[in-house]
């Protein structure tokens, strides 16, 4: 077959470092354009890969008109975009959050469908090596029914990843809308959903402002969460964690307990209540410092290609982002929020 037309819009350090990187070294991936409102990293971009450059992603899509789309570009932009890319008849994918209300989430599934394209969102965690081997661990029954969990995600912040640094639109909340847990908290929402095959069923959240200054984006959030199953966790999400990135899960079971990234060589580690332990070297998950495969754009190229739902639908991303969009109302309002209540 042909090879698929792929578009990025934004050209920030989510496309420099996953996006554009995996789809070169996808074989059934063409690149025929690059948008951002800084003319000159799209055009980077076209020089050294082909394609054509521009500012404005309307103009491109009429131009273009490219099989696929990557929606990488500030929170606020991420329905709009995702809508009329849909319209103009390119599948979709959307970087993390998939939009900044459960209203706009909706619309993009509606416009995917009306439009019979794909739309998959970025949730990258579900992929990692370790997060695979944890929910295979999970659905051998060894450990039993999961009790009660923590899973954290926390980086010293947008300030030393984006490409702009502390001028960053991350923190700009009018365009971000939700820092921290935008970034990292749903990315964690989505990991427990999907790792414990479960719904979050209520949530409890302190969600502000620590340390970054000159922001109003959240820099942390301490979430607790009830599942449908009956299991309760917390959720962490920083932009302050100064020493060194953390991504890491664990799960105390019926059984024992599964230690997810906690080990630099052991990515997973199960202790049984017999004295039984296993530890499994399954590689890494990438993370800021150390960039490795996201899975994401093969997962997203393989849906295309074989005409299949995409690894993380738009439903999945929704119910990801419910979460957190709940966990922000409990910091609101001082109470526990029933997360389809």
């Amino acid at each position: 077959m042909s090879k698929i037309r792929v578009a990025v819009i934004g050209c920030g350090s989510i496309a420099k470092y996953r996006h554009i990187p995996e789809y070169v070294e996808n074989p059934n991936v063409e690149l025929v354009a690059f948008v951002d409102p800084i003319i000159e990293r799209a055009q980077h971009y076209a020089n050294e890969l082909g394609g054509q450059a521009f500012a404005d992603y309307k103009e491109m899509l009429a131009a273009v008109k490219p099989d696929a789309v990557s929606v990488c570009t500030p929170n606020y932009l991420h329905a709009e975009q995702s809508i009329e890319a849909a319209k103009a008849g390119a599948h979709v994918l959307v970087e993390k959050p998939m939009a900044v209300t459960d209203e706009e989430a909706a619309a993009m599934i509606e416009a995917a469908k009306a439009n019979n394209v794909k739309l998959m969102v970025g949730h990258n965690q579900r992929f990692m090596p370790p997060h695979q081997k944890a929910k295979e661990i999970l659905q051998t029954g060894v450990l039993g029914k999961v009790l009660t969990f923590r899973t954290s995600f926390g980086h010293p912040g947008p300030d030393a990843w984006s490409i702009d640094g502390a001028d960053s639109w991350f923190f700009r909340k009018e365009e971000a809308i939700m820092g921290a847990m935008g970034d990292l908290g749903v990315h964690k929402s989505d990991l427990i959903r999907w790792m414990l095959d479960d719904e979050v069923s209520e949530v409890a959240a302190f969600v502000g402002t620590l340390d970054k200054k000159d922001t109003e984006s959240d820099d942390n959030a301490s979430c607790i969460l009830r599942m449908k199953s009956g299991a309760i966790g917390t959720l962490v999400a920083s932009w302050t964690y100064y020493k060194g990135e953390d991504n890491s899960t664990m799960l105390w079971c019926e059984n024992g307990v599964m230690r997810i990234g906690t080990d630099p060589v052991d990515q997973v580690i199960v202790e049984l209540r017999d004295g039984t332990i296993n530890k499994y070297q399954t590689g890494e998950i990438s993370t800021n410092e150390k960039q490795l495969s996201s899975f994401v754009i093969d997962k997203f190229v393989e849906a295309i290609v074989n005409d299949t739902e995409p690894a993380v639908t738009g439903e999945e991303g929704r119910a990801s982002l419910k979460v957190i969009l709940d966990a922000f109302e409990s910091q609101d309002t001082g109470k526990v929020i029933k997360v389809n209540g």
